[in-house]
């Protein structure tokens, strides 16, 4: 007896001592495997990955700060399922790194409930700045209306979901919630409960509806007509709403625009032009909304991006004027007017497309001779790409594939 538990003992050390030194999670961010990856990213409310390489010297210096923030951050959100900061070295986790798309070092990504978001983490690169980053995330997205008069008071500019429920905890509504944390970005959202909402939707049936940013009362709201039990079904529709065709560019957003790798079609417009922005969202909506897939409509406050104007010979007297950029170069609509004909503004992408723009540019038009040849004609140089320069920068990140952007 006194054998065996010496030995119970001798095992017990060994255990101990494998943990104390092997443990991947005493501290800082969890190391992700292909082993643990899924079940983390399946388990937990949000996820901040931060994706690395050793040889990498920006990941050196961020490696510190992000390991000190995950540990704040464990201290401050000490309940399971709710936050985990990751970190994969994808030297090692090359599957890991292809699956999210890597292209520069280091590159921080979130994923709320399971669903990869579409915009990366762009702030301050600091303890602090990821520690408050992290508590704004996990704040309830939406809102708690007690009457029916508080909708007429929100911004009629705003992209909106509201919801009608009888308790707040019905499943139905953890669904909804689970959908606007994930969706927070895109659009507003507001609930109603009890009393407050029993004349907006029937007796044990919540309702989910939209309201346009166009709208001016709940006469124009779309009704979800799905079911609210289903989380992936009730984030598309949401997502369908809230996600705008016609998106604005600015500075903060201009980098993650390029990066989703599609040419841009711009209409630079004078800030105090309305007028413009809602006849080219009409246009693209009615003419061009099978390219969706294939560019990225945009509209830009031609003041402030007075840059790319000069690189196309014009300026805000000149405002409004419709360009793409190709991230090689920059090719001008010639008429603004010309927008509202029928098919030109599609026939300008399929020139883009098939190679005439940049043809045209380097040889001029392309003249037609007798037997329908084209006959080819040196002749200008068209403007490079200004938009690509708003691409990561060399700065911040190890580019892997600079020439994409």
């Amino acid at each position: 007896m006194q054998l065996c538990s010496h030995r119970k003992c001798c095992y017990f050390a060994i255990f101990v001592a494998f943990y104390v030194f092997y443990h991947p999670t005493d501290s800082g961010a969890v190391s992700m495997t292909s082993e643990n990856i899924d079940m983390t990213l399946a388990s937990n409310e949000l996820v901040f990955l931060n994706f690395y390489a050793e040889w990498c010297r920006f990941s050196n210096l961020l490696a510190p700060i992000f390991n000190e923030a995950a540990e704040k951050i464990a201290e401050a959100f000490p309940e399971s399922g709710k936050v985990v900061l990751g970190k994969v070295d994808c030297d090692k986790e090359t599957a890991i790194a292809s699956r999210f798309h890597i292209t520069k070092y280091p590159t921080l990504k979130i994923v709320r409930n399971g669903q990869l978001s579409k915009r990366e983490y762009r702030g301050q690169r600091s303890v602090d700045a990821f520690v408050e980053f992290v508590r704004k995330q996990l704040e309830d997205p939406i809102k708690e209306f007690k009457s029916l008069k508080e909708l007429d008071e929100l911004d009629v500019k705003k992209r909106i979901i509201f919801g009608y429920f009888d308790r707040r905890d019905q499943s139905e509504y953890d669904t909804f919630r689970k959908a606007a944390t994930n969706l927070k970005e895109d659009c507003e959202f507001h609930v109603g409960f009890g009393e407050v909402v029993h004349a907006m939707h029937p007796p044990g049936t919540p309702i989910i509806v939209f309201r346009p940013d166009v709208a001016l009362s709940h006469e124009n709201d779309e009704t979800y007509v799905g079911s609210l039990k289903n989380f992936d079904e009730l984030k598309i529709w949401i997502q369908e709403k809230c996600v705008p065709l016609v998106r604005e560019i600015t500075f903060e957003n201009a980098e993650e625009l390029t990066e989703e790798g599609l040419p841009f079609l711009i209409l630079f417009h004078h800030p105090d032009d309305t007028g413009s922005i809602k006849d080219f969202k009409a246009v693209i909506e009615t003419q061009l909304l099978d390219e969706k897939q294939n560019v990225n409509f945009l509209t830009a406050d031609g003041k402030r991006f007075a840059h790319p104007l000069n690189h196309l010979g014009k300026t805000e007297k000149d405002l409004p004027l419709i360009a793409i950029d190709s991230f090689r170069h920059m090719y001008l609509f010639t008429n603004f007017r010309d927008m509202y004909i029928s098919g030109k503004l599609k026939q300008f992408l399929q020139d883009l497309y098939s190679g005439k723009l940049h043809r045209e540019f380097h040889y001029g038009p392309d003249p037609v001779s007798k037997d329908n040849t084209i006959e080819m004609i040196p002749n200008t140089s068209p403007p490079e790409s200004s938009f690509k320069k708003l691409g990561p920068s060399k700065n911040r990140y190890t580019l892997l594939q600079k020439d994409e952007l």
